[in-house]
């Protein structure tokens, strides 16, 4: 029984410009207790991915698919349902850049208040409060404090926090390292690990893999708004199959004198206007002729791979 299974999911932005696919015919599924990695270049659909598990698409709509949590397919969901019984109770997202939301007039301790005023919880708010702060492993007198007085690294486990108040089962984390020093992310790995531990599922986005690699059980690479590649860390890793994927990973710099990264030469295509056939296709070093038609999803040892060399 999957925790969390997603079929075909499809989701647009709608513009003065046309229609953006954002996301086309993504699938993937979690046990429970098992977290996911989304890598991908900017703009390629892993936030509105993120966005679209808690159903909160600005601008935009999910216009196909299913996503099954807990055998229960929450798209069904009336919007007073799901926001009622799931968001933030079940599925949370800390947003990117969401420590920089923090308002600067009210003590941390006033905003967690709010939260729960929100959500009209109706039990002890300083015990739950406590528990939150507790698990980012933060001392409980920063809830004296106003944003200011805090470290970009403390602010941003208490948007953290925050996500964790209601006690999801499931954690969407969108970049939560960006624009923090390395000592800092390491803090914020070792939570997120320390989170999983607790039994938590979480989906990770993130344009590195590196980070991805030490939370992750498994992997989905986005590209172009598809899933191009999905499966277990360790197979995407030590043999990943898509060209897309393997570009990515040859572009991590190493200390080896003898490998110099590499790049993957071009741009991504134009969402607004998404070409037939493989999206990679005008960046592909190994493309055929049979590329020029929509390659279905293959099948892999631990998942899949949208790619015609592996027909």
């Amino acid at each position: 029984m999957s925790f969390i299974k997603v079929e075909n999911l499809s989701a647009k932005y709608n513009t003065s410009k046309g229609s953006v696919h954002a996301l086309d015919d993504v699938s993937f599924f979690l046990e429970g207790g098992e977290s996911v990695g989304i890598a991908g270049e900017s703009a390629c659909g892993k936030t509105t991915l993120g966005l679209s598990m808690i159903r909160m698409i600005p601008g935009g709509k999910i216009v196909s698919g299913k996503i099954i949590f807990e055998e229960k397919s929450i798209l069904d969901l009336t919007e007073s349902e799901f926001d009622k019984n799931y968001r933030w109770k079940k599925i949370a997202m800390v947003f990117q850049g969401a420590m920089n939301s923090l308002d600067p007039v009210f003590t941390i301790k006033e905003q967690f208040v709010e939260v729960l005023r929100q959500h009209n919880y109706k039990g002890d708010f300083d015990k739950l409060i406590s528990d939150a702060v507790a698990s980012v492993s933060l001392d409980e007198s920063v809830l004296k404090k106003y944003p200011h007085e805090l470290s970009g690294g403390m602010k941003q486990r208490i948007v953290i926090a925050m996500a964790l108040l209601l006690k999801p089962k499931f954690v969407i984390a969108d970049e939560p390292t960006t624009a923090l020093d390395v000592l800092v992310q390491a803090q914020i790995i070792n939570l997120l690990k320390k989170l999983k531990k607790s039994g938590m599922s979480i989906m990770l986005i993130s344009h590195d893999l590196a980070i991805i690699s030490e939370v992750a059980e498994k992997i989905g690479i986005m590209y172009a708004g598809q899933l191009v590649e999905f499966g277990k860390s360790d197979d995407i890793f030590k043999n990943p199959k898509h060209p897309y994927t393997q570009g990515l990973l040859e572009s991590i710099p190493t200390l080896r004198e003898n490998k110099k990264p590499k790049f993957i030469k071009g741009v991504p295509p134009n969402l607004a206007e998404p070409q037939s056939g493989c999206r990679f296709i005008e960046r592909c070093p190994l493309a055929m002729e049979k590329c020029k038609k929509e390659p279905p999803k293959f099948k892999t040892d631990s998942g899949y791979v949208m790619c015609w060399l592996y027909e």
